[in-house]
């Protein structure tokens, strides 16, 4: 498929959070930026006339534009600290050196020290993060601080030493900071209860610890301690905004590569992550054309060889949405929950927002191509003769059998026809008959369009099973168009498709495109109808409470809703406002009527 051109890629990127990539015609990256919104962000710099030169020239370099989508603005962030320090873009000035985010870690020790960190060791310890900013560090080890006594000296706390008598208690002992177990007088289990609670806090749940603070603020204010009271302020707005976990950065999850799939009926798109050291350094999407009926399996296979090989990737461990066959030396992981599955969720997200812009791309650059698709495949999936370039969708509307009504709504390569859409009031059917309904308005419009030598449709849709198919044949048959036109019946229940004389229905797949369009129909044609029999029966319940004055006849009442527009507006009229439309007599009685009453 061709590259499509900057500006089409600027008017099919999304709406979502993201980090952008610029690419120059050699395909170097010359350029990572975050954005809230990407669409917004990466228009920007083509739509602005920028005063600083170094900026004019990165814009005219710009051939291609890549974007990987995330969950928030913080990890767009931390995805762009990544890639910049991976790429050193040529126009990137910021993050190049090797500072990275801070952490919170739980040290591995028998009596686990807390503290802040920037750098990650395979040692065991617990790392919380990362974090976009340092005061949200220092807010989260002040309360748990403030909440639980801990150690901070780096004594090795073993039993034996502990035992023997090595250490003695420091200032933090007498200052209430710390319980001594130094000397034994905090026991092990005692501090880890302490630790798992501070292990709750930092993955977000500080519910108790809010209310805690909260409780501190409005005593401190009631006090008239202001000061107190905003930095308790300060710190329950930092904890309100807090994100316990980045998909971005995770220590956990080492060197691995993340492949997903998603497929329609031309076409697979493999999304690639990898990982390294914890953090994602690199997005690919694959688009794969299909040549027979391959599964998602067998284009998955195929694409994590190609992608691996094409980026060099050594790593020991993939994570995939299913099980793939790739050789004894490769492990395979199908993540179900945690960490892993959050970084699968995101594969398969990016794939999605390709798909879905490569879509947008083909409409803009072929409008036909989209729709040629979607008549072939109905064609295929209703067992069609032709194409249903023009569809027809009949529904019947009444209430407690009350001013029956149908409605006809057109669809046209895929797309409603408005136009083309008519109402129908049931003539020669008393009382609430669905069936002999459905008889009379099919044979009305198809009579009148032979009338009228219009284009027939090639496919009409009836809202109902078998009972209301059967209806709408007699007609075709009246008007001798039986197998001239594909008939379908569609049963709300389950979606069954009746077809004349099959006594079994078609299923069609829930996600095929040829039964949303099928659904979309039929759901157009019944908001259709029941807008026109509910402005029958509101105009007939106006109307009548007009007639039923007494000296009014129908010449008045219709000057009447000309002139104001609706009953309402005449039952508030005020008298000298009537008398001009209808006269001082009738004016009177109006009035009367509505103010006696």
């Amino acid at each position: 498929m061709e590259k499509p051109t900057l500006e089409i890629q600027l008017q099919t990127l999304p709406n979502q959070p993201g980090v952008y990539q610029y690419y120059d015609a050699e395909g170097t990256i010359i350029y990572v930026g975050k954005a809230k919104n990407l669409k917004k962000r990466v228009s920007s710099y083509f739509t602005k006339t920028h005063d600083n030169g170094k900026t004019r020239v990165l814009v005219k370099k710009i051939v291609t534009i890549k974007h990987i989508v995330v969950d928030t603005e913080t990890d767009a962030l931390l995805l762009e600290n990544n890639l910049i320090k991976k790429y050193q873009p040529k126009y990137n000035v910021m993050l190049k050196d090797d500072k990275s985010y801070p952490w919170i870690c739980i040290k591995n020790e028998r009596f686990p020290r807390v503290f802040s960190t920037r750098r990650v060791f395979k040692d065991g310890s617990d790392y919380f993060g990362p974090y976009t900013s340092m005061k949200t560090v220092h807010t989260l080890l002040d309360l748990i601080k403030g909440l639980y006594s801990l150690r901070n000296c780096n004594y090795d706390l073993s039993e034996n030493k502990i035992e023997t008598g090595k250490y003695k208690v420091c200032l933090e002992y007498h200052l209430g900071n710390c319980k001594g177990a130094c000397e034994g007088f905090e026991t092990e289990n005692e501090y880890h209860e302490n630790i798992i609670a501070i292990k709750e806090i930092l993955k977000g749940n500080f519910k108790d610890s809010l209310s805690q603070f909260k409780t501190q603020m409005k005593q401190y204010a009631e006090d008239m301690h202001f000061e107190e009271a905003q930095k308790i302020k300060e710190k329950i707005e930092v904890l309100e905004n807090y994100q316990a976990k980045s998909t971005i950065v995770n220590p956990k999850i080492s060197n691995v590569d993340v492949f997903s799939i998603i497929s329609d009926e031309s076409y697979g798109y493999v999304n690639f992550l990898q990982l390294s050291y914890g953090s994602i350094i690199r997005s690919h999407t694959l688009e794969i054309k299909k040549k027979l009926d391959e599964t998602d399996l067998e284009l998955l296979e195929l694409a994590i060889t190609e992608i691996r090989q094409r980026f060099h990737s050594n790593s020991k461990e993939i994570y995939v949405p299913f099980k793939v066959d790739l050789g004894k030396d490769i492990k395979v992981t199908i993540p179900q929950l945690g960490d892993k599955k959050h970084i699968l969720d995101l594969s398969l997200r990016n794939a999605k927002y390709y798909r879905m812009e490569r879509f947008k791309q083909d409409k803009i650059v072929d409008p036909d191509r989209h729709a040629n698709r979607i008549m072939a495949q109905m064609k295929t999936d209703l067992r069609l003769h032709e194409e249903p370039r023009h569809i027809e969708c009949f529904d019947n509307s009444n209430i407690q059998g009350t001013h029956p009504v149908a409605a006809c709504v057109v669809f046209k390569n895929g797309k409603p026809s408005k136009k083309d859409y008519r109402h129908f009031n049931i003539k020669t059917v008393v009382g609430p008959d669905d069936f002999a309904s459905m008889e009379e308005v099919v044979y009305r419009r198809y009579k009148r369009m032979m009338d009228e030598e219009q284009a027939l449709p090639q496919l009409i849709i009836i809202d109902g099973g078998k009972g209301q198919l059967s209806s709408a044949l007699k007609s075709l048959d009246a008007l001798n168009l039986r197998g001239k036109i594909a008939i379908i019946g569609i049963a709300k229940r389950l979606e069954e498709l009746f077809y004349p004389n099959d006594p079994i229905p078609l299923y069609l797949d829930k996600k095929s495109e040829t039964l949303k369009i099928i659904q979309q129909l039929r759901n157009e044609a019944h908001r259709f109808g029941v807008e026109h029999h509910r402005n029958k029966r509101s105009k007939t319940a106006l109307n009548t409470e007009l007639e039923t004055i007494p000296g009014i006849g129908k010449k008045t009442v219709v000057d009447l809703l000309k002139h104001f527009k609706s009953a309402k507006r005449v039952a508030n009229a005020k008298l000298d406002e009537l008398e001009p439309v209808v006269g001082v007599s009738r004016a009177e009685k109006i009035y009367n009527y509505y103010h006696t009453k």
